[in-house]
């Protein structure tokens, strides 16, 4: 039986972290106060560099701990965690930040989700690739408050005594600086990483990604070190402080497991994920970062995975809010056609059927009733005032079924993820330790959104009918205010895997699957869609509501900087368009978005 480690209904913020410093009563058993000294002239606060195999007694560990936990730094942790999926100020993700990090974007970008209004009330947003200077920087910001955080930590000398935490924290920063490279392509990285207030020079993505590689290669060597040679009472002690300033770890709050195996199992699941980006830019390469990556072993089980996790940390996932309370977001025709196309669970049940009554101004006749299907908007389309139905009629379109978001994780690298990303990899031959339909059949049995510790029993039920489906289901997307044609659905492959298919279509099954997947991950989806062109999905209307630089039918390539500030202005021109090898605009491929074949 699990041991679970419910959080307190209140979270625990990171301002409440800062300020109270731990107790330290019992010096045998808790951290205690040292009056040893450390000299910092030793340690000079290269955030790449880990001096992991350095001996550290316990009284030079508990002095940098204390120092630290008077610094009101460590709690910086917190701050850097809880910004990856959707926070600000300290807080646990909420409505406000995450809408700006994932929904006004990457949510619409990868066509899962769609604005339906266009006003608020920091901004307008006309449509799906409108460039709104109040926003478009916003998932852009997320990586920088996640640099705010931590840097100060990892360039301070006595983290060099933490070497663990510094490890950990380097991973968080890891994870951010991934992300931030899928969104818009070069930034100044490497200044970045030193903490700099005026950085000069913007990096290309082959810096950054190989960078991040070599760090995480530093991390696992880091954790792996710890988990071997430390003392019982060495580990006592971090333990404490990853209890406290950690919580990403759901092998700790669902099981009590106080080991560091799920974030050597993160930092390798990182690895494989950028290993498969660059594949049609650097196959070699990626061969090579993702058969080590495997060996040296990624998340394999549902406790392994790493996140924010509503259940334990005392929050809802923001989308109730964003979605439900504020109106500011529905289903989008893309998602829809697609789920009913291959009769996937969440149609059932992860999304509302429409609210209210439709109205075909055409063809009153043939009015939608009020909660008589899930029918999602079109991606693109030219949006209306108001967020409420009936100033807007198209809130009546669906939105989410708040019970089965309230305690959906928000993960970092899912265990699903992990294992589409090996199907991927034995299909092109590599080493992942199975074969490709096996990967693919565990990638769909924990694809699920809910909480694992919930049983996902309406999607778990109906898996084994899912997975059977040898061919896509007729499906047309149908337009109930009468809007726009009906669409026929551009899914045509089924579920269920089969030897004989093409590596193209096998290709397509995968990343397809990934994508429900990954839902509402948009930041990870959108990157794939980018890369692999699955899954198919309709034209996104009015292209050019954007910069004017995608021609209809193609997609979004990148998030331009669109920067407004003098000085950042001046460092795009001399430094980020040279290094991104094309104008600052939407249409501009990344560095592994090669226009080439998948194989």
């Amino acid at each position: 039986m699990k041991k679970i480690l419910f959080a307190s209904a209140v979270a625990l913020t990171i301002s409440g972290a800062m300020s109270s410093c731990v107790d330290y009563d019992d010096p045998g058993s808790e951290l205690s106060m040292s009056q040893t000294t450390i000299d910092a002239t030793v340690h000079h606060g290269n955030v790449d560099s880990i001096d992991y195999q350095r001996e550290i007694t316990i009284e030079e560990l508990t002095h940098a701990i204390d120092t630290l936990n008077k610094m009101k730094m460590l709690g910086q942790s917190l701050t850097g965690q809880y910004c990856l999926r959707g926070a600000k100020e300290g807080n646990v993700p909420g409505a406000h930040a995450y809408q700006r990090q994932f929904s006004l974007g990457p949510d619409c970008y990868a066509q899962y989700m769609v604005v339906h209004h266009k006003d608020f009330m920091y901004g307008t947003l006309t449509s799906t690739y409108n460039v709104s200077e109040e926003f478009n920087g916003d998932p852009l910001g997320a990586y920088t408050m996640v640099k705010n955080a931590l840097m100060p930590l990892l360039n301070h000398p006595i983290i060099d005594t933490i070497p663990e935490f510094k490890a950990i924290n380097l991973l968080y920063y890891s994870l951010a600086a991934q992300e931030r490279a899928d969104l818009s392509g070069p930034y100044t990285y490497l200044e970045d990483k030193q903490n700099s207030e005026e950085p000069t020079e913007y990096n290309d993505l082959k810096t950054i990604y190989y960078g991040i590689k070599e760090n995480l290669d530093t991390i696992v060597a880091c954790l792996n070190y710890y988990e071997a040679n430390r003392s019982k009472d060495y580990k006592k002690q971090i333990e404490k402080i990853l209890g406290r300033y950690c919580t990403t770890s759901r092998a700790y709050f669902s099981m009590g497991d106080t080991s560091l195996d799920s974030y050597i199992r993160l930092a390798n699941s990182l690895k494989l994920r950028m290993a498969m980006r660059i594949v049609k830019i650097e196959p070699e390469t990626a061969k090579q970062w993702a058969e080590e990556a495997v060996a040296a072993g990624v998340i394999e089980t549902e406790d392994q995975q790493q996140g924010l996790f509503p259940m334990f940390s005392g929050f809802n996932h923001p989308y109730l809010e964003i979605c439900n309370s504020w109106n500011d977001l529905r289903l989008c025709a893309s998602f829809e056609s697609l789920l009913m196309s291959l009769n996937h669970p969440y149609k059932d049940y992860v999304f509302a059927k429409n609210t209210q009554p439709i109205i075909n101004e055409a063809k009153p006749e043939e009015e939608l009733p009020a909660h008589s299907k899930v029918v999602g908007l079109r991606a693109g389309r030219l949006m209306p005032d108001g967020q409420n139905y009936p100033l807007n009629p198209l809130a009546a379109y669906s939105s989410i079924n708040s019970s089965s978001f309230a305690m959906a994780p928000l993960y970092f690298v899912k265990l699903a993820e992990v294992n589409f990303l090996r199907a991927e990899g034995a299909l092109r031959g590599w080493n992942m330790g199975g074969d490709a339909q096996t990967f693919y059949e565990e990638g769909i049995k924990y694809a699920y959104l809910d909480e694992p510790f919930m049983g996902a029993s309406s999607y778990t039920s109906v898996l084994d009918e899912y997975m059977s489906l040898e061919e896509a289901l007729p499906y047309t997307q149908v337009e109930p205010s009468g809007d726009g044609e009906d669409w026929e659905s551009v899914t045509k492959i089924g579920v269920k895997w089969n030897e004989a298919d093409d590596m193209e279509t096998k290709l397509e099954k995968i990343i397809t699957q990934k994508y429900i997947a990954l839902f509402p991950l948009s930041t990870e989806a959108w990157a794939e869609l980018r890369r692999t062109g699955y899954p198919k999905l309709f034209p996104v209307l009015n292209a050019d509501d954007g910069d004017g630089s995608i021609e209809q039918g193609d997609m979004i390539r990148r998030i331009p900087w669109n920067a407004s500030d003098p000085i950042v202005q001046q460092l795009i021109e001399s430094s980020g368009i040279p290094t991104l090898g094309g104008p600052d605009m939407q249409s501009t491929r990344l560095w592994w978005d090669v226009d080439a074949p998948n194989f």
